[in-house]
């Protein structure tokens, strides 16, 4: 797999919280050049089994992506949004969008409006003084509201990050784009479940639904299942209380908001580390969750692990080493491998 064209693919493809299935789609294909089988859920999570029994370890990434949804239409055209996830206003700033009408994409501008006033009312003013909410910004898409009503925009309509946008950066070794969170980790986890074909033991790798909003997808899955493990890929931000370098070496959560890892997995993961020639990052992050860790705080995994590509600008236009994505696949390969046996 060219997994530098992967990732531009996958970036391109637009997948809000609710509304994944492009992005499920174009996973289903590469899936399909490995000979591997598939299923989906009622959730929208895209399922890989590589045992006939109930899974003991299961691998996610999520497919969705932070985002905004309509919650207001006025009569003017102008459409009030609000963020799925984790998104902030100043993160995005004035520029293209997409509504995901029902009748297609329609194109629009995030705007907070003109500077050239004294109001004290005005965004402008506002934002000098506090931080920049959604609720000064809109969207202008040229339509009016009984226009934007009849393309089948409604309140819950998600909108997105124009493919004007979606586009990877080179930085001299490093790169950057919006949404490597978590299009970057459904890399690794194709090239780890490539590695893994020949694996006889019950595992299933899941690329989960909703999991910007509270990790919903894999929470319906888990509850099914109760594994031992969960493994989720995840970014592994580069913040003050838990630094980390922008290299190729892989990092691992010992905690996050949600829950911890057991002591005894830290130290089976420096084990591997050590055996992989890899220089594991250790954070103890003091606000997040992914997968693995939102399903332990509800009792559906036994150990949670959280795997990560080091990466600046959370939620954001994300900055981060390219050959991370390989050697994440490789430590999720080896983890795998060893928890089988166990």
């Amino acid at each position: 797999m060219d997994y530098r064209k992967t990732l531009c693919e996958l970036v391109a493809t637009p997948g809000p919280p609710g509304e994944e299935k492009a992005v499920l789609d174009l996973l289903v294909t590469y899936l399909e050049q490995m000979s591997f089988k598939w299923e989906t859920d009622a959730k929208g999570n895209l399922l890989v089994r590589l045992g006939e029994g109930r899974p003991k370890i299961v691998v996610t990434a999520h497919m969705d992506e932070i985002a905004m949804m309509v919650r207001r239409i006025e009569t003017s055209g102008r459409l009030r949004v609000g963020a799925l996830g984790g998104l902030f206003a100043w993160k995005l700033g004035e520029g293209p969008v997409q509504v995901m009408a029902q009748a297609g994409p329609i194109d629009g501008i995030l705007s907070f409006g003109s500077i050239h006033t004294a109001d004290p009312g005005s965004t402008v003013r506002q934002a000098v003084s506090g931080p920049l909410e959604w609720e000064m910004a809109h969207i202008l898409t040229g339509l009016s509201g009984e226009d934007l009503l009849k393309k089948g925009v409604l309140p819950g309509t998600r909108v997105v990050v124009s493919p004007a946008r979606r586009k990877i950066v080179e930085l001299g070794p490093l790169i950057g784009s919006y949404f490597l969170d978590d299009r970057a980790d459904l890399v690794s986890w194709l090239l780890a479940l490539e590695a893994l074909k020949d694996l006889k033991a019950d595992v299933l790798f899941a690329a989960t639904a909703a999991e910007e909003v509270g990790g919903e997808g894999a929470l319906y899955i888990l509850n099914e299942y109760r594994p031992d493990v969960c493994i989720a890929l995840e970014l592994g931000p580069d913040v003050g209380d838990a630094p980390v370098d922008l290299t190729d070496q892989p990092t691992v959560w010992v905690s996050d908001s949600y829950s911890m890892m057991a002591a005894a997995d830290v130290q089976l993961l420096a084990e591997l580390g050590r055996k992989l020639g890899m220089g594991l990052q250790f954070q103890a992050l003091s606000r997040g969750g992914s997968d693995a860790s939102c399903a332990a705080s509800h009792g559906l995994c036994g150990r949670p692990i959280t795997l990560g590509l080091p990466m600046e600008n959370s939620h954001g236009f994300e900055v981060m080493h390219p050959e991370a994505i390989p050697q994440l696949a490789r430590l999720t390969e080896a983890l795998v491998r060893r928890l089988a046996k166990s």
